[in-house]
Order: structure tokens, then sequence, then C-alpha cells
């Protein structure tokens, strides 16, 4: 069983200038989509386990590869992130069934060494939706500097019956971050820095 791949659509931003100031460097942000023919569109389907354990490999693979080269090194990646858009004859659950698997995620994870989970949106729109991909950095969760989003939208995708699944990245946190961290907060407020996922 395959996913039938209508296209890849790559996006890529380069910001020299944030906030009216000069980046240090330049900050980039870029994504990869895979449309895709949604195999349950138009019907109810109980049991999505098969195309999901299908595909998730399959997709996983390729947009990993191509993200990859788009950044020229999985090093170069300090933050990621994963989107679904479900065309109008399909669930939400189809969106989120392709993007919340492991089968499908782990792919990314292992490229860019991440420990952190991957951030995601699973959304339902017509053909040039917004397409948000939320981005968190790879190793840290609490990072707010790398508290990211991209956007973009895809003009004749998705059709009714596709899926746009997408996966984000980011070469660096935001280039003037000054709103400090989760961690501050919590020690603010009088928590256990040491082990923030308890709060």
């Amino acid at each position: 069983m395959q996913p039938e791949i209508r296209k890849f659509v790559t996006y890529d931003e380069e910001v020299l200038i944030e906030g009216f100031r000069a980046a240090k460097t330049p900050w980039r942000m870029f994504a990869v989509a895979a449309v895709v023919k949604n195999p349950w569109a138009g019907r109810y389907i109980e049991n999505l386990t098969p195309e999901i354990q299908a595909f998730g490999p399959i997709l996983g693979e390729a947009l990993t590869e191509r993200i990859i080269a788009l950044a020229r090194s999985g090093d170069a990646i300090e933050a990621y992130g994963k989107a679904a858009v479900v065309g109008l004859d399909g669930e939400i659950e189809h969106a989120s069934g392709l993007i919340h698997t492991l089968r499908f995620g782990n792919h990314f994870r292992h490229a860019v060494d991440a420990k952190s989970y991957l951030s995601f949106t699973n959304t339902r729109g017509g053909a040039n939706a917004p397409i948000m991909v939320p981005m968190i950095d790879k190793n840290d969760a609490g990072r707010r500097s790398h508290y990211l989003t991209i956007q973009f939208a895809i003009p004749d995708a998705p059709r009714d019956d596709e899926v746009v699944v997408v996966l984000g990245a980011a070469t660096s946190g935001r280039p003037h971050h000054r709103i400090g961290d989760r961690y501050q907060d919590l020690k603010d407020l009088g928590h256990d820095v040491d082990n923030p996922a308890a709060v």
C-alpha cells in the first residue's frame, strides 16, 4: 500500500531584519509539504490503522530527506515541528492519523538527534488554506526563543480529497528574543526548575 503523492512543495524564508533591527546572522525557517490523496475521504472508516502504518514511514522518510537537504545539514536545525491540513471531504482525524504516529515523526527526530516532541497542528481547509507549523527547540521544550511558527499556503492544495502533510524547521530562535524562558517563570513562581514537566 503506497500513498498517492501529487506533489512536494518547499517553503523557505531568510530573515535579515526583524523588529527594525538587523539580525546578527540570517534567521531561516523552512518547510517541506507532501500533497497526498486522502485514502479515507468522503466516508466514515472505523479502522484507519492499515493506511497509517503503511503511509507513515514513506511520508516520514520522504519529507525528512527533503528538509535535511533544504537545511544543508541536520546539525543546522535547532527548532522543528509538523502539521497536516485535510481537505473538506476529510476529518481532522485523517490529518491527525498521518502525522501522529512514530512511524512518521521518528524519521525527523532521529535525523536531527532530537529529544523534544514534535509540536503540531492538524486542521481542515480548502485550497490555499493557511498551513501553520508550530516549532519548539528540538532538545529543550522550555526555550521560548525557539517558540516559532511557519505560515504559508499552497494555492491548489489541499483539494477536497487530499491531505497536506508538513515538516518544518528553523536554524535558530528569534533574532532578538528577550522574553526569558519557561524555567525563569517556574523559579519565580516557586516551582521545581529541575522538574518542569511536573508543573
